[in-house]
């Protein structure tokens, strides 16, 4: 397999990357994928498109005719734990896991198939909020003690850090009329503290959005492509309130319906949506305006 189709997310997140060793593993990529096609006896077809920045995605089919889906992914910090956090839900809510392999810098998955594989955001916003409140209580549950998923506290802290740097660099120039520095120092002091105040500390997925359910046979939706990290559950209800267009028109009503969806504390999720649209914020300048919103409704 001297040559390999491309998803094009993938190929334009390595085209744009400064980094020499992910496109260096992009060149290893056809390699790899053959041995693993081998190893465990996958006939493959075309990868999904447009897929996504980190991984090549395609059907396979087993020997004995089974379909999944094999996914090769560049071994970053997000990926690291997806395998043990699938491995811990065991289907309950997520896509089983039928074999993983770490090899170098690449981490291997062999994924239950989705059919017929529709994504959640097809579907309209209020209906996607019943999905995303029905799927993520099922997954939230506490590991034993002795578990190794990084904390929500440590990749708060380091998110908070980084957005200081950014906006240290912009000057002015992101803080604006939009975002002042008042709000911006209490978000991020909001960003670093919520997670030590939770009163529960479960597995989160965090990345769960209407682009991560999938349609299948063996329950309506499954999720796919956690980024496991222990810690409060509210926050785990963030990402989808980020896809939304709603974030932009009712943020305070969109949050508020969340909370009571998923019988949590709504002050506690309003606090944790305007930290992390303030943490967002310079990547995302429109949601300084989203803050600005949400500031007045918050319980001080």
């Amino acid at each position: 397999m001297s040559y390999l189709p491309l998803p094009q997310n993938l190929a334009d997140s390595i085209a744009s990357s400064e980094d020499p060793q992910r496109r260096a593993w992009l060149d290893r990529l056809p390699r790899i994928v053959r041995d693993l096609a081998c190893d465990w006896g996958l006939e493959l077809g075309a990868p999904f498109q447009p897929g996504g920045q980190c991984s090549w995605v395609a059907p396979a089919r087993t020997a004995d005719g089974a379909w999944l889906v094999l996914k090769v992914e560049w071994l970053h910090p997000e990926a690291e734990q997806e395998p043990a956090a699938l491995r811990f839900w065991d289907g309950n809510g997520a896509v089983h896991l039928h074999a993983d392999a770490i090899l170098g810098e690449t981490i291997a998955l062999l994924l239950e198939r989705c059919e017929p594989g529709t994504l959640l955001s097809n579907l309209a916003e209020p209906e996607q909020d019943e999905v995303v409140c029905a799927l993520l209580p099922r997954l939230w549950r506490a590991p034993a003690a002795e578990h190794e998923f990084p904390s929500l506290q440590a990749m708060c802290a380091a998110w908070a850090d980084e957005t200081e740097e950014e906006f240290a660099r912009a000057g002015d120039g992101i803080a604006s009329a939009e975002l002042d520095r008042g709000l911006v120092r209490a978000g991020l002091e909001l960003f670093r503290t919520l997670p030590a105040s939770a009163d529960r500390h479960v597995l989160l997925a965090t990345d769960l959005h209407a682009e991560n359910i999938l349609a299948a046979r063996r329950e309506p939706w499954l999720a796919i492509d956690p980024k496991p990290h222990v810690g409060d559950p509210a926050y785990d209800a963030l990402q989808h309130m980020l896809n939304c267009d709603r974030l932009f028109t009712d943020p305070a009503g969109l949050a508020r319906r969340l909370a009571d969806l998923l019988e949590l504390d709504q002050g506690r999720l309003l606090l944790w949506l305007f930290a992390r649209v303030v943490q967002e914020s310079p990547g995302r300048p429109a949601l300084g305006e989203v803050a600005m919103r949400l500031a007045p409704e918050l319980p001080w």
